[in-house]
């Protein structure tokens, strides 16, 4: 057993993060935006375009918190070949700003027993200059390999899908070097670019970040449902089948007021993001 059970609690923190309207805009590029219609969302993709304000995706919150060094909590000696993102969830407390800074902290909330892996479980808060609650993130990896210690199985939730049709099917296509141009939002992880290294884990070969999976969903379902960075509240998702760049996905979404349930799809029909849960303000 590598894993360290005794990790539960630990902190780290708190760091600085700050990041730039460039940043902003290369995000909006890795998870598809003007990709269909280089004119069609502006307001993510350019910061000159006459009449238009430039927004942030609010799910780039999660990304500040992967490239920021220091937030690193050491849970034992684990094979990362072995290692998935199983869940992520985002809370906004607060708009996130096109550019901005902000002071980070996280910390090791749970380690659980999931039989064939265990399942690491994590939070960060970020507070802004003013020392006011910006965001919230809790994420949950999963290390195949690593279960079977006896522990906790974890907290379980309700979830289904309505029986009903979808109030919105948005079909998004992921280019074939859509993972090439996430991994420069600071995702450097060679599984979603080395063919060797993606062959150690299992798969024929690199996958999809389930990051860039998330925000590409979060992305559409905001366009569908109308949704901007003053009213995003909070968004869930659980990862079940990795994504091969190149793929068409279907993303099923279900509204009722402020609140969007949602499935990501492949082309094979399997689920690859869900339990989705999308809240406005």
């Amino acid at each position: 057993m590598s894993i360290d059970l005794d990790a539960v609690g630990r902190t780290a923190g708190p760091v600085s993060a700050s990041w730039d309207s460039k940043d902003a805009l290369l995000y909006a590029l890795g998870v598809g935006a003007g990709q269909d219609d280089p004119l069609s969302e502006l307001e993510l993709t350019t910061e000159n375009s006459e009449g238009i304000e430039q927004q942030v995706l609010p799910v780039y919150a999660v990304v500040v918190t992967q490239k920021t060094k220091g937030l690193h909590v050491p849970s034992g000696d684990i094979d990362r070949t072995k290692l998935v993102h199983a869940e992520q969830e985002l809370i906004l407390h607060q708009p996130l700003p096109v550019e901005g800074s902000a002071q980070l902290s996280s910390k090791v909330t749970g380690i659980f027993d999931k039989g064939s892996g265990a399942l690491v479980s994590t939070e960060i808060e970020a507070v802004d200059d003013a020392g006011k609650p910006l965001f919230t993130t809790r994420s949950a990896a999963f290390i195949r390999g690593e279960g079977g210690f006896g522990g906790d199985r974890g907290p379980s939730s309700e979830w289904a899908a309505p029986d009903r049709k979808p109030d919105h099917s948005i079909n998004v296509t992921i280019r074939p070097d859509q993972a090439l141009l996430y991994r420069l939002s600071g995702d450097r992880n060679p599984l979603h670019a080395d063919p060797k290294f993606a062959a150690k884990g299992g798969f024929s070969k690199p996958i999809l970040h389930g990051m860039c999976t998330y925000g590409v969903t979060a992305r559409v379902i905001s366009r569908a449902v109308g949704v901007d960075g003053n009213s995003f509240a909070s968004i869930y998702g659980r990862f079940s089948k990795p994504v091969l760049p190149g793929e068409t996905l279907t993303v099923n979404v279900w509204s009722d007021g402020k609140t969007h349930l949602f499935q990501t799809s492949d082309s094979s029909g399997d689920v690859v993001l869900d339990r989705g849960v999308l809240t406005t303000r």
